[in-house]
């Protein structure tokens, strides 16, 4: 899709964009670009790669209308979402981080030591996982019971371990984890699903404004928010995370941190499936290397 081709299709929508556009070609189902209004405002743009998208933008409209009403921060406002073009106004702050696929240099947007980040972040996920399943159901999205969250991740290890394969080490970690009764929550919540810094928004000071994509969002284990920030921030501050979600209300059980470290290590599981689904090479090159597994 051209230039002239994006430009079409949003003063379709009432958008007039200048023919300054930037874009970012990582994504797997979606192009993004960075564009500007012909009165100076910039938008985000998605261009989708497929024409068979037209569900998933729906499904992701539905969580964003939900999740707007309930959170005090930032979520995209998505003014075009068609089959075409998703556009939506770029949010106020940058991601805490930022991450550069052609040199894998990390740049840091805030103070990485802000007293500010956790309490913020806390706040924002106790909002999210109040979310009522009642609203969760009436919009049609997933939700998973107590009981199928350890069977779908088992439906996934036995699909990730026939087409891709693991190594024994951590096909050993993830069926133990599996097994330990001791660590899985008796309830679940509405979550993001895929949340670390790079999909938080910050100012400069580290206060949370804003989170963004939302594709995955359903009810499940609320381990999944916190993997994201061990992966990044460490142990210690996922301590204090847990410490200050439970201060602010959060519900929490004993083994919500012991769970929270064996999620974290299930990454490259996650990484597995999502390879498959996409059968790109590029990702089953990277999910292979990261499950152990010889090329």
């Amino acid at each position: 899709m051209t230039i002239k081709d994006i430009q079409e299709i949003a003063e379709e929508h009432g958008l007039l964009l200048s023919g300054d556009m930037k874009f970012n070609e990582m994504g797997i189902d979606f192009k993004v670009g960075f564009a500007t209004d012909q009165d100076g405002k910039q938008w985000l743009l998605r261009i989708p790669r497929r024409n068979d998208l037209g569900e998933q933008i729906e499904k992701e409209k539905c969580i964003l209308q939900l999740v707007k009403k309930h959170l005090s921060v930032q979520v995209p406002d998505w003014q075009i979402a068609s089959p075409k073009l998703v556009a939506y106004p770029l949010l106020e702050d940058k991601p805490a981080l930022t991450f550069d696929a052609i040199t894998y240099e990390v740049t840091w947007n805030m103070n990485q030591e802000s007293p500010n980040y956790v309490p913020s972040l806390a706040k924002a996920l106790v909002e999210l996982h109040s979310i009522d399943e009642k609203d969760v159901v009436e919009n049609g999205l997933k939700i998973l019971k107590p009981n199928e969250v350890r069977p779908e991740i088992a439906d996934r290890l036995q699909l990730v371990k026939s087409e891709l394969g693991i190594c024994t080490e951590l096909e050993t970690r993830y069926r133990k984890w599996l097994d330990n009764d001791k660590l899985w929550p008796d309830f679940t919540l509405f979550i993001h699903g895929d949340l670390y810094a790079g999909h938080v928004f910050t100012s400069e000071e580290g206060v949370v404004s804003g989170i963004i994509d939302w594709s995955t969002a359903h009810v499940s284990d609320i381990s999944h928010d916190f993997s994201g920030h061990v992966n990044v921030f460490g142990e210690e501050s996922l301590k204090a995370l847990i410490t200050e979600y439970e201060k602010q209300g959060g519900k929490v059980w004993d083994n919500l941190y012991e769970q929270t470290l064996e999620r974290a290590a299930a990454a490259p599981l996650a990484y597995g499936f999502f390879a498959v689904e996409t059968q790109d090479e590029t990702h089953i090159r990277g999910a292979k290397s990261q499950l152990g597994v010889e090329s």
